[in-house]
Order: C-alpha cells, then structure tokens, then sequence
C-alpha cells in the first residue's frame, strides 16, 4: 500500500558490516551533502539514498 506523503517512514534498525573504506566514502558524502544540501545528513542517511537507488534501478523498488 503506498504511503500518503505527509506520514512519516518508519525506519527500522539494520545491522550492516561494512570495509572501513566503505564507512570513510559514506562519511565523506554525508559532510558533502550537509554542505551542499544545507540540512544534516548522517552515515545511515547516505546509506537509504544508495540502497534506495540501487533497489530502484534493480526494479525491486519504485
């Protein structure tokens, strides 16, 4: 069922392993974008836009 856009996504814990050039690449776009983009963005935040992205261009996602 689709979300109406004024509720609010529900994010749920998520344990990821990661390389720690993985980690440094996330942190580093994640102070590009709270730079570029004037809001805060988090590691976490950085990793829903590529996960997002990556489902989306698989089709698993719309």
């Amino acid at each position: 069922m689709p979300k109406n856009k004024s509720q609010k996504e529900q994010l749920k814990p998520c344990t990821i392993f990661l390389e720690d050039e993985q980690i440094e690449a996330l942190d580093e776009l994640a102070e590009e974008y709270t730079r570029s983009l004037g809001q805060k963005w988090t590691r976490s935040s950085v990793v829903r836009l590529a996960v997002g992205d990556f489902l989306t261009k698989m089709k698993k996602m719309v």
